[in-house]
């Protein structure tokens, strides 16, 4: 009987598991579908030392935690991609790294290892708010959906002289 009952109990646990890492695992995939299409907005804040920028990123996502980890990514994909707006807040607009519209694609190889959980990506980005999300910075913006803002560092210069040793982009020396 006390074996019935122990086995009972172990496969309970087992199912317990797995149905938390199945909606882990969801949650996950949904975010790295939506950081495929790159959906967030990126907001400077304050220029902290020279080549490194403080950036609010809004995700969006069902998941708190799982915010956390595409805003990272957020961050460097709109330092490459997209610039950083300049800002009232003393912020000189930034072009992006990357000068031309196809670098992504033409690259693709190397940007989805350099995106991917063992990448390159989180050496150049570093949280300042431990991954606290303010009040304001919760939107629900779905039925199950949240805009999620968070304040990260991203160190520009870096980021640079990695994407130019890899060939990615030219070095500012080489010209135009």
């Amino acid at each position: 009987m006390k074996i019935n009952v122990l086995k009972l109990s172990f496969i309970l646990v087992l199912m317990l598991l797995s149905s938390l890492t199945y909606g882990q695992r969801r949650a996950k995939n949904k975010a790295d579908e939506d950081t495929k299409n790159w959906r967030y907005e990126i907001q400077c804040l304050n220029v902290a030392s020279e080549g490194s920028y403080i950036v609010k990123i809004y995700s969006y996502s069902k998941n708190k935690n799982v915010a956390i980890e595409q805003s990272k990514k957020n961050a460097i994909h709109g330092v490459i991609f997209r610039g950083i707006p300049q800002s009232e807040l003393g912020c000189v607009a930034q072009p992006p790294l990357a000068r031309h519209p196809n670098l992504e694609e033409k690259n693709r190889d190397y940007f989805e290892w350099f995106f991917s959980e063992e990448g390159d990506y989180k050496k150049f980005v570093t949280l300042t708010t431990d991954g606290a999300v303010a009040p304001g910075d919760r939107l629900k913006v779905g039925r199950k959906e949240y805009k999620i803002g968070l304040i990260v560092s991203v160190d520009m210069a870096g980021l640079r002289k990695e994407l130019e040793t890899a060939g990615i982009i030219k070095n500012l020396a080489s010209g135009f």
